[in-house]
């Protein structure tokens, strides 16, 4: 702005300098911030973690006077003393999360007049950097794995289903060593949600198109990627940030170079553990590759007795556009589908089946394992 005076521009000392909430005798500096409905949301402070501030409409500088205020929870908590850890914004809801209750306040757009809507006792989130929105919920991780916000208040205290229910035992127990330090990121592009452990380095990635038969999302581990941070940006670009610096998730290398894919079933026992069971084939069903092998692997009554054999997957032609010959037409995606049988032997009460491969440079998806077996007598 021009200063027509000639002493100090109002606006710009205005913007520069913070203006303390009532109560608080320095700056605003909550370990947690939210921008929404206008303003800024503050909370989880030093020496405060049940006190939310918040301020004035369109002024995220200014934290006293005009519609700033802020809020005291800590007679709200619904299961004795909590502390903030994250606040969030749904559907004009103000979402505060503590480690072990969930309070939610409606009318978010006007604080002077929101009012307490909900409260879930015994499940909370871990870490403020775990909440992630998805469009038409909130994610967030819990001591028991990882949740939504729209399934949580549905089932009320202590859910019992969980987005992770496949791999609970898995987060547990590396919640159990780590010190508080998560990231994670929602890719709409590729509709999964990453969450790592970084103090671990460990990567968990959650498929979330469709969910499996208990509500929970397909799990993927990525160990040893050394990410410490994401940003999804506007165009659609996610980079991550890390050891080496920061990168672009794209392409099907690891910083150029070829990384393992591995899956692993549970222990199969077809219905009926007491029975004798005899494998009979394989029939994977694998799309992409580009002629690398894949490894098959099959043990019997957790790994007493296994087997495996490698096939090959086989080259895809690319497409070809606008190129044709008198009488001669190939059409194809790109991609090839494999739906090889693999004659196999041997017998147990339970069976474990694992593909591996390499991924360099081309994509490769198992969709789905057929496993073909007699029933024997009971052992």
């Amino acid at each position: 702005a021009t200063n027509v005076s000639g002493g100090a521009n109002s606006a710009v000392v205005e913007l520069s300098t913070v203006h303390s909430a009532s109560g608080v005798t320095s700056a605003i500096y909550g370990n947690e911030v939210l921008a929404a409905y206008g303003r800024l949301w503050a909370a989880d402070f030093a020496t405060n973690k049940s006190t939310i501030y918040w301020s004035d409409l369109l002024a995220g500088h200014k934290w006293h006077g005009g519609s700033s205020g802020s809020i005291d929870i800590s007679t709200v908590w619904p299961n004795g003393h909590d502390e903030i850890v994250s606040l969030a914004a749904h559907n004009n809801f103000l979402i505060i999360f503590g480690k072990r209750n969930i309070v939610v306040y409606s009318g978010a757009d006007d604080p002077a007049t929101m009012a307490l809507q909900d409260t879930v006792t015994g499940t909370g989130c871990v870490g403020r950097d775990t909440v992630q929105y998805t469009g038409m919920d909130v994610f967030f991780l819990s001591q028991t794995g990882l949740k939504s916000f729209g399934r949580t208040i549905q089932e009320k205290s202590m859910p019992l289903n969980s987005l992770s229910g496949t791999i609970t035992k898995d987060i547990i127990a590396l919640l159990t060593t780590e010190s508080e330090s998560f990231k994670s990121v929602y890719y709409p592009e590729e509709n999964f949600y990453l969450l790592t452990f970084t103090g671990q380095d460990v990567t968990l990635c959650f498929d979330i198109r469709g969910a499996l038969e208990n509500g929970a999302y397909r799990a993927t581990r990525w160990p040893l990627t050394t990410f410490t941070s994401y940003v999804r940006q506007d165009s659609g670009a996610l980079l991550v940030g890390s050891e080496l610096g920061i990168g672009q998730y794209t392409g099907y290398q690891d910083n150029g170079l070829a990384y393992r894919f591995k899956y692993s079933s549970p222990e199969l026992t077809f219905g009926d553990p007491s029975l004798l069971k005899f494998l009979k084939k394989l029939r994977p069903t694998i799309i992409g590759g580009s002629g690398q092998p894949v490894s098959m692997r099959w043990a019997y009554d957790f790994g007493s007795r296994s087997d495996s054999v490698v096939i090959s997957v086989g080259a895809s032609a690319p497409a070809e556009f606008n190129i044709a010959e008198f009488n001669i037409a190939e059409f194809t995606s790109g991609k090839l589908v494999i739906r090889d049988s693999v004659n196999v032997g041997g017998s147990g009460t339970t069976l474990a089946v694992t593909i591996e491969a390499d991924i360099d440079g081309t994509e490769l998806s198992l969709q789905e394992i057929n496993v073909l077996a007699l029933m024997g007598k009971i052992i």
